[in-house]
């Protein structure tokens, strides 16, 4: 029920908007009816009609000429506005770039510097292998050079035996 009236009530007022219309055109009628009859009686009340009506439609053309401007600056505007749009959201694209491209760039940046440091470790050990084979040679001369049997002694055998082992 409620609908229902709401139903009614807009109906009735496209009724009283429809009933106003009207009665505005047959006004309007009925005054172009009058300076008609008026026009045809060719007196100076007449003549001053006829000014003011061609005042009337030269102040109209203006005012079309001017809304005509006006929907253009609008338009103008309007496209500005895209435009500004469409720039902002690029920059933000860009900047969004900007940062991928910075955060590979730092990640590369530690990547390398991981790699040098591997590079370096890797170098330290192989110095540290080359030493350590010096050693054992320098030992292993040491003890064939002092002439002991060293197969015969369980602790020299086990000394030598581990200097035998390759270091890589």
């Amino acid at each position: 029920s409620f609908s229902a009236t709401e139903d009614l009530e807009r109906d009735m007022e496209e009724l009283k908007v429809s009933l106003q219309n009207k009665t505005l055109a047959l006004q309007r009628i009925q005054l172009m009816v009058a300076l008609r009859n008026k026009m045809k009686q060719n007196d100076n009340d007449s003549r001053l009609i006829m000014e003011t009506m061609k005042h009337i439609v030269m102040l109209s053309k203006t005012v079309i000429e001017y809304q005509q401007r006006v929907r253009e600056k609008e338009q103008k505007l309007i496209d500005i506005k895209r435009k500004r749009l469409s720039l902002k959201k690029a920059g933000g694209q860009k900047l969004l770039q900007i940062h991928a491209m910075m955060k590979t760039q730092k990640e590369e940046q530690a990547s390398m510097a991981a790699s040098a440091t591997l590079e370096s470790i890797c170098r330290n050990l192989q110095k540290e292998r080359e030493m350590t084979t010096v050693i054992q040679n320098v030992f292993q001369n040491i003890i064939i050079g002092s002439r002991v049997n060293w197969a015969e002694d369980p602790s020299l055998k086990a000394i030598v035996l581990k200097l035998e082992k390759n270091v890589y």
